[in-house]
């Protein structure tokens, strides 16, 4: 709320706009929402309002989460409610931390929905209002363009990224015009340092490793190969995801007035798995994740462990030692060690059980 008290006194130059937790490091959507919730919370001091509003965003996120379930149809239902009701570290984030994560994941998961009911412009736009409310929805970016392109062809896919474009554009045209490489600079500084106090994934390191440049770029090139490694297995799926949006489109016109209906939970997989997966990949590669950054892929990661060859009870049991590890205040060898064999083991099994050229799993 502090840092969006300076745009409602009239301040657009990033370079003014700051909180006690330091300068305002988002894009112009943060600004925007955040400052609807400093009027409707008194200026930010009714913090019970502000949890109000978010147990709402909550309760409509999982709404969306539980659609894109229902119509992949790929895990059991007791998985889900488990996954929703048992983790204490969610609720934080979105009852008494009130961050900002949950607003662009909520934002993200509209767009997937969008996506899935086939309105690609709309989904667009709910995409690019989340990458302007906080910049990690950028992860699931390399599998979304090629979705356009196998979906929309090339002319179809440059109308999506005009979309995307143009609405950070148009949001960001007072900062811009105020002061263009402040904004710039502040809200999509991909060069960032995190600090080593509230890191939850490199706590084993020494803090002069952690924020050497060369971790850091390491780090890059692993997330590289690692979108490689899934590339050809994403390309089959999104293709084939194509083909059978076609196939339905085509069946839904000749059984038009009629009672039978087209199942398409197998279609919506081939766009689900290679999508979350890319994220989880971020994720994994992330020079540092803090608490809040658990709601990143937490509600994805039920589809992510239901997708690979391994038994039910050592899903359960990586999504428990996950669960353990975010929930370990202030993070430790054991615990960031963990989280790191846990992401290693779900990467892996996700690579060992991808599809095949010719539809096959391995």
């Amino acid at each position: 709320m502090q840092e969006v008290e300076g745009v409602v006194n009239g301040t657009l130059d990033y370079t003014h706009l700051k909180g006690d937790t330091g300068p305002l490091v988002y894009p112009a959507g943060f600004v925007y929402i955040f400052t609807v919730l400093y009027y409707l919370t008194n200026q930010g001091q009714n913090i019970r309002v502000a949890q109000y509003i978010f147990a709402g965003f909550y309760i409509v996120l999982l709404s969306l989460v539980l659609r894109i379930y229902s119509k992949t149809n790929k895990v059991p239902p007791y998985v889900i409610i488990l996954a929703c009701c048992t983790s204490y570290r969610i609720h934080s984030i979105f009852v008494l931390r009130l961050f900002n994560d949950p607003v662009a994941m909520l934002l993200f998961y509209v767009a997937v929905n969008l996506f899935l009911d086939g309105k690609w412009s709309l989904g667009s736009l709910f995409y690019s209002l989340a990458v302007s409310v906080k910049m990690n929805i950028l992860l699931f970016a390399p599998v979304l363009l090629l979705a356009y392109l196998t979906s929309l062809g090339l002319k179809g896919a440059l109308i999506q990224l005009t979309i995307c474009a143009f609405t950070q554009l148009i949001l960001g045209l007072p900062f811009l015009l105020s002061n263009p490489i402040a904004y710039l600079k502040g809200s999509f500084n991909l060069g960032r340092i995190f600090l080593y106090e509230w890191t939850v994934n490199w706590r084993f390191l020494p803090e002069e490793v952690f924020i050497n440049q060369y971790f850091h770029l390491g780090l890059l090139v692993l997330h590289l190969a690692l979108l490689a490694c899934f590339y050809s297995s994403a390309l089959h799926c999104l293709c084939s995801y194509a083909t059978l949006k076609q196939i339905s489109e085509k069946v839904k016109r000749q059984l038009k007035g009629k009672k039978e209906k087209v199942d398409m939970g197998a279609a919506a997989q081939l766009f689900i798995l290679p999508l979350f997966t890319a994220n989880l990949v971020g994720v994994a590669c992330s020079r540092s994740l803090h608490y809040q950054f658990y709601v990143w892929y937490f509600h994805t990661l039920p589809y992510l462990m239901w997708s690979t060859p391994y038994s039910n009870i050592a899903r359960l049991c990586l999504l428990g030692v996950i669960e353990f590890c975010w929930n370990t205040f202030p993070s430790t060898l054991v615990s960031s060690a963990a989280l790191h064999i846990c992401h290693g083991a779900l990467l892996y099994g996700l690579w060992k059980n991808k599809p095949l050229g010719k539809g096959r799993q391995q």
